[in-house]
C-alpha cells in the first residue's frame, strides 16, 4: 500500500502534537478533495475527513502530550522523536511518502529507515501540498488535534489558537501565570515563548 504521513502540532506552545497515517490511492483522494490541511476551513477539514476515512485502506495516529515534547527539546531531539513515532506508525511491505519536518530530506529519510527497517520512503518538503495521500494524513492530524484543543479549553479556558503568533494565547499564559503562579496545564515549557513570559513579568 501506498501511505502518507504528516503531524500537525509541532509549533504550538499549548497543546499536544498529533501524527497520523493514511494509506490508499493519491487519486481517490484526490478527487476526495484532500490537500494540505491548512488550506482548508475548519468545517471542511471534518466533512473531508469522514470521506478520507471511509476510502483509506488503513489509518492511525498517535497523540504526543507536552511532557514528551518538553524532554526531547531540551536535548534537541525533536526531529528524532517526531521520527520515532513516525516509524511506529509504519508497517513493512508499504510505501511510506512523508511531509519532512527536518531540514535535510535524505537525514530524515536515514534515520526512518534506520529505526523502521523500511527503505520504501519519501520523506519531502510539502509533501502534504504535493501528495493527495499526505494531504489525507494531514488532514486526519489536524483535525484529531482541534479535538484535543477542544477537550483541553473545556478543562482551562479559551487560550486561542495555542500557537505563539496568536496573542490570544500569550496574553491566556501570561494571565494565567500571573494569578496561579504556574504555568497552565498542556503548556510547552521548554518553549522560548514561555520563558520569556516567566522571565520578564515585572512582578515576577
Amino acid at each position: 500500500m501506498l501511505c502518507g504521513i504528516d503531524e500537525a502540532g509541532r509549533g504550538p506552545v499549548i497543546g499536544p502534537m498529533v501524527i497520523a497515517v493514511v494509506c490508499g490511492h493519491n487519486e481517490t483522494f484526490r478527487s476526495i478533495g484532500a490537500k494540505d490541511s491548512k488550506l482548508l476551513t475548519e468545517g471542511r477539514r471534518e466533512s473531508i475527513l469522514s470521506n478520507i476515512l471511509e476510502a483509506s485502506e488503513y489509518h492511525n495516529f498517535i497523540i504526543i502530550g507536552e511532557e514528551k515534547i518538553d524532554e526531547a527539546v531540551s536535548k534537541n531531539l525533536l526531529n528524532f522523536l517526531e521520527a520515532k513515532y513516525i516509524a511506529s506508525l509504519m508497517q513493512k511491505g508499504n510505501s511510506y511518502i512523508v511531509d519532512c519536518p527536518d531540514i535535510n530530506e535524505a537525514r530524515f529519510k536515514k534515520i526512518l529507515s534506520d529505526i523502521s527497517g523500511i527503505d520504501d520512503i519519501i520523506a519531502e518538503h510539502k509533501a502534504d501540498l504535493n501528495y493527495p495521500v499526505v494531504s489525507a494524513a494531514s488532514i486526519l492530524a489536524k483535525v484529531t488535534r482541534e479535538r484535543e484543543i477542544e477537550k483541553i479549553k473545556r478543562e482551562i479556558g479559551d487560550f486561542g489558537s495555542g500557537y505563539p503568533s496568536d496573542p490570544r494565547t500569550i496574553n491566556f499564559i501570561k494571565e494565567y501565570y500571573r494569578k496561579n503562579n504556574v504555568l497552565p496545564p498542556h503548556t510547552r515549557k521548554s518553549w522560548k515563548t514561555v520563558k520569556n513570559i516567566t522571565g520578564t513579568l515585572d512582578w515576577y
